[in-house]
């Protein structure tokens, strides 16, 4: 979406949303669900984004706001095609979640937060994915777990994920 662009959601995800609604006792409650909608249709949830989402929602856009950056979720700013969120509580930290965020630093030439030139990967960090029995561990894009993780098989993986665009 252009940067000077109001956000608007398609119809297809205004179905969604009027959808959603039917299912939740108060507005308030499908803010989480809708928060989601909006940033699947945008890619992130800029300030426009969430002034948007309270106006639709009726909801104080503060309260927007605060809940946007309570959850690490939401995305405050645009993130790579490939979202690689290393998990750093204690129990991948102890299994080696440093050494995979700083061989991912070493790789794509980003620090914690930032995105490659590309587009392509943003490399964060989270608190538990709640899967110590196998750390260390990253979350792709949200909806992937990749376990285990050594050097090796973390290279590995950023070169297949790469590969794909090509």
């Amino acid at each position: 979406m252009p940067e000077n662009q109001q956000p608007k959601f398609s119809d297809a995800a205004l179905d969604e949303y009027r959808q959603l609604l039917g299912r939740y006792p108060t507005r308030q409650a499908a803010l989480l669900p809708t928060l989601w909608i909006a940033q699947r249709e945008f890619g992130w949830l800029s300030d426009a984004t969430q002034d948007y989402v309270a106006h639709l929602m009726e909801l104080p856009p503060a309260h927007v706001r605060a809940v946007v950056s309570f959850y690490t979720m939401f995305h405050r700013k645009p993130v790579g095609r490939y979202l690689l969120d290393v998990c750093t509580n204690l129990s991948c930290r102890l299994r080696g979640a440093d050494k995979i965020v700083d061989c991912i630093r070493r790789k794509l030439k980003i620090e914690l937060g930032e995105t490659t030139p590309d587009g392509k990967f943003t490399l964060g960090s989270v608190e538990c994915l709640a899967s110590c029995g196998t750390a260390p561990m990253l979350q792709l894009n949200q909806d992937a777990y990749v376990e285990n993780l050594t050097e090796e098989t973390t290279l590995k993986l950023i070169d297949e994920l790469a590969a794909r665009d090509n």
